[in-house]
This record gives C-alpha cells, structure tokens and sequence, in this order.
C-alpha cells in the first residue's frame, strides 16, 4: 500500500501540478469577473457528475464487486463482467449527456437561480445566464467520455496498476491549458475556449487508458446487462453511494447556488480559487491513500480477515494525520502568500488574491476532515455497506444549508466556506462513531500517541510560520521576491516539523514494520 501510495500520490502530484499552472492561465485570461464566474459555474456541474459516475460513488460500488469476481480466477468471467458493467454506464451517462445539452438553460436555472431571476427581470447579471446555458452545452458531454475513463481506471486500480489512472487528470490540464492559449485569443469570449478544453480532456483522457485495459485482455465491446445479477450488484450499491459519498461535491454544488444571489461579483471565483488550493493536498494524500486502501480493504473483506482490515485502516488514519494535520495548519497561515504568488497576475487582482484568502483559510481548517472522510467512507464501501454513509451523508447535508443560512447573513462567500468546513467534520465524526460502536475499526493507542505527537509538532511548525510570514511584505513585492519568500517559508516549516518529529522519536520505519509483522 505504501508503494502503490507513493505512486498515486507523485502522478497526482504531477495532475495538481498542472492542475495550478491551468488555473493560473485562467486567473490570468479571465480574472475573478462574471466570465469567470460563468465558466466555473458551467464547469461544476458536469465535474459534480464526474464525482458520481466515474471515480466517486461508481467507483465505492464497483470495486468491491469487481474484486469478489476477481478473486473467482475466471477471466472470462470478469470480462464479461466489465463488458456488461461498460456498457450499461456508457449507455446510461450518454443519455444523461444528451438530456444535459438539450436541457442546460433549466439547469442554469436551477443552480443558477440568483443569475435566473436577473435574466427574468432584466437584472445585472442576466448576461451570465446566457452565456452559462451556452457554455454548458459544450462542458456537459464531457460526463460521458470521463464516466468511461473512470471505469477503466477503476479496473486497473483493481488489477493494482494506480499509475495509469492517476496520471489521466494530466491530461485534462494540457488540453485546457492548450485551448486557453490558442483557442482564447481567437472567440469573442475567451471562456468558451476554456469550456471546448474540457471538452477535448474527456476524450484524451479515455483515449489514453484504453490500450492498458487492452493489454490487461479486458477490453470487450460493451453490452447492456442491466438485469445480470453482478450488474444488479453494482447498480443496488450505487444507488445510496450516489449520495453518501458525494455529500462534499453536493455542499460545495450548493455553495454556488447561494453564491449566485451574493452581490459580490467574483464569490463564485474566489471560493473557487481558494478550493482549488484546497485540492492540492486533498488528491494529493487524501485522495491518494483512499484510492489505495478500497482494493484492499476489499480484499480483506473478501477474504475474511477482519484483524488486516482494522490495521490497514489505522494504517491509513495515521498516515492521513501525518501529512494532513501540518498541511491544514500550513494552509490556514499561509493563505494569502499563496494566493499572490501563484494567481496574482493579469486580471486576477491584489483585490482578488486577498478575498480568496479568506475563503481558503475556512475551507482549510476542515481539510483533515476531508481527508478522513475519504478513509472511512471506503471502510463500508468495502463491506458494500452503503446505507450507513448515505443516512450520514443526509445528516450533513441537511446540517450544511443550515450552516450556509447561518453562516452567510453575517460573512458572505465565506460563511459558505465555513459552513462547508463545519459539514465536512461532522461527516467524519459520524462515519467513525459508527466503526467505532461496531467494533469495525477503533484508533490504536499507538495511533492515538502517534497522533498526539504530530498535533503538538504541527502547532510548533505553526508558530515558526506564523512569527517568520510577518517579516516579508508580501503585497508590495514583485514575483520573483514572493516566489523566494515563499519559498523560505515553506521550507523553514518543513523542516521545522520533520525535526520536530524526529525530535518526538517518530521514524519512518514505524510507518511500514507495524504493518508488515
């Protein structure tokens, strides 16, 4: 695990990587203005389905099924199973496509309702609800090409081949990053470049995976088995994880509703600019550890080793604190530098860099909890438990928009960031009570202390960031002294917190041996 870890983790370091330098263009191309607005707004819709239907609640149902016919040594068996499963989805998700071109204008209606009834009466922003029923028609296809690509990343993560899934996301960014450079300068509005580049990403990105599930002999025309029992399996699995694990994509979805009735042009483009910072560390490590410890936590169940599955879990809680804890602390205390340093240029303001701080700072201090989410939700998933996230996930939903309301009135854009924070912990509290009161998974005492350790070594590297980040002037410098102050920053907290770990006797061998015995 700790070696397929590392893999996903260096490929999604790579996609997050280029993730920024895309989103970079973009602040550069388009700012945090209405455009912006509209092409974050058109661009989240279809990536919320995204979530559902390919690495998301498709991905917690079809794994462990897949692993169950896996473990039955019958290759013709699971061919068939994944030809049956690849054309039941790519049917379903085609039709959703078409129904989402066809009906964009209702959708901006409904996610856009702020934008809507300005169009109705003639308001301010009606001009963004045109252009976001335009731009949808081209982003929405995209759920189709990416549903498959998830599919097949879902096999070969299966088959412990993490790299090629991890590295897909790259390719996304490219085709983004091509248009916005190319196409932009040539359209009236430059966002419909933008839209055209996910467009292109869809299709790269399952055109690429295709020839390693080709090489792995699974790839077989597709068809329709919405009655075969493994498919009902699946399809009766999905159901509830359609919700339970998407309860943070359907928070941040209604995040931007609310965001549509502010009166702050560019709410929509900071709490984006600030989740997309977010993101980094969250693929990263959470996303990362998660996509390692279904298969085989899968396996555990399937096999029947109930001892495996609880350490590899605390394997996994530990590992999640370890890198989770100091990252939330860093990116609450840091926000605002990151921000100048990597968005601060063309459209994108000193305005605009400090607004987004904000909203990171909020959605920074429930990043752990994220995190943990993407641990514990697998936990069921494995044990094709899904009811139980899905009860949880209505909870918190529920809890989110009364928070939003709360949280709003009073702080605006980034009310909903907190609110969105608040839900986040509060579905991870409930995920573990629950494996804690069944006897599922505990924390160790050995992970608790490990625990402890890194809280108060996270603390001290908070406190050397927060004394040393007064000493640069961060809004009055150039790039280049932003970049080296940042830098020093950076590295100062890090190797403040490795010592201090060191210091607290925490080795990385204690990371593997436990595990391995």
């Amino acid at each position: 695990m700790l070696k397929s870890g590392i893999v996903v983790s260096a490929m999604t370091f790579l996609s997050r990587i280029l993730g920024l330098v895309r989103d970079v263009v973009v602040a550069n191309f388009l700012g945090a203005g209405a455009a912006a607005d509209v092409f974050f707004f058109a661009n989240k819709i279809p990536n919320f389905l995204r979530r559902l239907f390919a690495e998301g609640a498709f991905a917690q149902a079809f794994v462990p099924v897949l692993t169950e016919v896996k473990a039955e040594n019958d290759e013709k068996a699971m061919q068939d199973f994944v030809a049956r499963v690849s054309g039941t989805l790519g049917a379903i998700v085609f039709i959703t496509a078409i129904v989402g071109v066809i009906f964009s204008p209702v959708l901006a209606a409904i996610f856009g309702g702020g934008w809507f009834l300005d169009y109705l009466n003639d308001g301010d922003k009606a001009d963004n609800f045109v252009l976001a029923s335009a731009m949808l028609k081209i982003t929405f296809p995209y759920i189709f090409f990416i549903s498959l690509a998830g599919l097949v990343g879902a096999v070969l993560n299966t088959l412990n081949q993490f790299a090629v899934a991890a590295f897909t996301p790259v390719l996304l960014n490219i085709s983004i990053i091509i248009c916005a450079i190319f196409l932009g300068p040539m359209l009236d509005e430059p966002a419909f470049a933008l839209a055209w580049g996910v467009f292109i990403g869809g299709i790269v990105q399952l055109g690429f995976q295709l020839p390693f599930l080709y090489r792995a002999g699974l790839l077989k025309r597709p068809r329709w088995g919405w009655k075969d029992p493994k498919v009902v399996k699946v399809r009766t699995l999905m159901i509830p994880a359609l919700f339970g694990v998407s309860v943070s994509q359907i928070n941040l979805l209604l995040d931007t509703l609310i965001a549509t009735f502010l009166d702050q042009v560019g709410s929509i483009s900071w709490l984006y600019y600030s989740d997309r910072l977010l993101e980094f560390p969250l693929g990263l490590f959470g996303i990362a550890i998660a996509t390692v410890i279904l298969p085989t936590l899968s396996r555990n169940h399937v096999g029947n080793d109930p001892a495996a599955f609880k350490n590899n879990l605390d394997w996994a809680f530990k590992i999640i604190c370890l890198l989770g804890i100091p990252a939330a602390t860093a990116l609450v205390l840091i926000a605002e530098p990151l921000l100048l340093v990597i968005f601060q240029r063309g459209e994108f303001t000193l305005n605009d860099a400090t607004m987004a701080s904000y909203s990171l700072m909020a959605y920074g201090s429930g990043l752990l909890s994220f995190m943990l989410v993407k641990i514990f939700a697998p936990a069921f998933y494995s044990r094709q438990d899904t009811k139980t996230p899905v009860k949880y996930g209505i909870i918190t939903m529920v809890c989110n928009m009364v928070f939003n309301l709360i949280l709003a009135i009073p702080f605006g854009y980034i009310g909903l960031a907190m609110a969105t924070a608040l839900s986040g912990t509060l579905n991870a509290l409930l995920l573990y009570i629950n494996l804690h009161k069944t006897g599922v998974y505990r924390v160790s005492a050995s992970s608790a202390l490990f625990v402890g350790k890194v809280l108060i070594t996270s603390l001290l590297m908070g406190a050397v960031l927060y004394v040393l980040k007064q000493n640069f002037d961060w809004q009055s410098n150039g790039l280049g002294p932003r970049v080296r102050d940042l830098g020093l920053l950076i590295g100062s907290g890090i190797a403040v917190y490795v010592l201090a770990l060191l210091l607290f006797g925490i080795r990385p061998a204690q990371l593997i041996v436990e595990k391995i015995k």
